[in-house]
C-alpha cells in the first residue's frame, strides 16, 4: 500500500512538473490603464461606443472544387449596398445552427460572409476525430467564389474561424497559398493550431509549423479557461510570430473557456456574452482595418 501511495505521489509530481512547463508561462489578464481594453472616453466621460448593427439576410449556394460540390451559407446586411468580404470556416461542430448564428453575428457588423460547409460536401460526420486534408482545398477554393460575388466591395477577404477551422484556414493561407492572394488577414476564436492528426505530445507542446509561414496580420481570441493543450500552442505560436516582427495579437478574456461565442443559451453565463460581444467588435475592427485599402 505504501509503495502504491509513493508511486501515485511520484506520478502526481511528474504531472505537476509537466503542467508547470518551464519556459512557458500563461498570459496574465492585464489590469489598469495600459491594458488593451482600457477606454478613457468611457472612464472619464461615460461614453460607450455604439457598435455597427445591420439586419441580416442569408442564402445558400454550392460551388465546385474539382469533383466536389461545397455547400456554403452566405450572410450579409439586408440592403443593396456592397460590403467587405469575410470567409468564415467552421470547426469540428460543422456548420450547425449555433455556428450559423455566429456567422450572422459577424455579417451584422457590416460584412459579406461566406461560410463553407466542408463536411457536408465530403460526407464527413459532425465532430470528426481525424482531419481530412482535402477539405483545406475546399476552403481555399471558396476565396475566389467569395470575391466574385457582386455585392462584395473589396478585392481581398479575411479568414475568420473557430476551433479546428483555425487549422483549416491556416493551411489554406499557407500550404494552399491564399495569403496575400485573396486573403489579407487571419482572425480566429480559440483555434486548433496543430495538425489534428499529429501525435499527442505535438498537440500539447508544439504548434503547427505553418504558423511561422504566416505573413498576414493575425488576431486570436481565447478565454483564460481555455484547455491547456490548446492555450499553450496558441500563446507560443503568437509569441513566435511577434518575436519574428510579424503583426500578431492575442486577446485573452477572463472567466470564460472554449466556446464562449456559441455555447447554447441554457449554459451561457454573463461572462460568455460579454466576451462574445467584445470579441465580435474586436474582430470587426481588425478586419475593417486590414481591408481598408482593398476597395474594388
Amino acid at each position: 500500500m505504501q509503495r502504491l501511495s509513493m508511486t501515485l505521489l511520484a506520478l502526481l509530481l511528474q504531472v505537476t512538473a509537466m503542467a508547470a512547463s518551464p519556459g512557458y508561462q500563461p498570459m496574465q489578464n492585464p489590469v489598469g490603464p495600459q491594458s488593451w481594453w482600457w477606454d478613457n472616453a468611457w472612464w472619464e466621460e461615460g461614453r460607450i461606443p455604439a457598435p455597427t448593427n445591420h439586419p441580416v439576410e442569408t442564402r445558400w449556394i454550392e460551388y465546385p472544387n474539382g469533383d466536389i460540390l461545397v455547400p456554403a451559407m452566405i450572410a450579409r446586411p439586408a440592403d443593396q449596398k456592397k460590403y467587405p468580404a469575410v470567409l468564415y470556416q467552421h470547426g469540428r461542430r460543422g456548420l450547425d445552427e449555433l455556428i450559423q448564428s455566429q456567422v450572422k453575428r459577424l455579417a451584422a457588423r457590416g460584412f459579406v460572409v461566406l461560410a463553407p460547409d466542408v463536411f457536408s460536401g465530403r460526407f464527413i460526420e459532425k465532430l470528426p476525430i481525424e482531419h481530412d486534408y482535402a477539405i483545406e482545398t475546399d476552403t481555399a477554393a471558396g476565396v475566389d467564389v467569395l470575391l466574385a460575388l457582386p455585392d462584395v466591395s473589396t478585392q481581398q477577404a479575411c479568414f475568420a474561424s473557430q476551433t479546428r477551422g483555425g487549422y483549416i484556414t491556416l493551411k489554406a493561407a499557407t500550404s494552399h497559398a491564399r495569403q496575400n492572394k485573396g486573403i489579407a488577414c487571419y482572425v480566429a476564436w480559440y483555434p486548433h493550431l496543430q495538425d489534428p492528426n499529429a501525435p499527442e505530445p505535438m498537440q500539447v507542446y508544439r504548434y503547427a509549423s505553418e504558423v511561422d509561414q504566416l505573413e498576414i496580420p493575425v488576431l486570436i481570441l481565447i478565454g483564460d479557461q481555455e484547455q491547456y493543450q490548446r492555450r499553450r500552442s496558441i500563446e507560443t505560436a503568437v509569441q513566435s510570430l511577434q518575436d519574428a516582427g510579424k503583426d500578431a495579437r492575442l486577446i485573452v478574456y477572463p472567466g470564460v473557456g472554449r466556446g464562449f461565442d456559441f455555447r447554447p443559451p441554457d449554459v451561457r453565463t454573463l461572462a460568455d456574452d460579454l466576451a462574445a460581444r467584445d470579441a465580435l467588435v474586436q474582430a470587426a475592427r481588425f478586419i475593417e482595418a486590414n481591408l481598408a485599402g482593398s476597395a474594388k
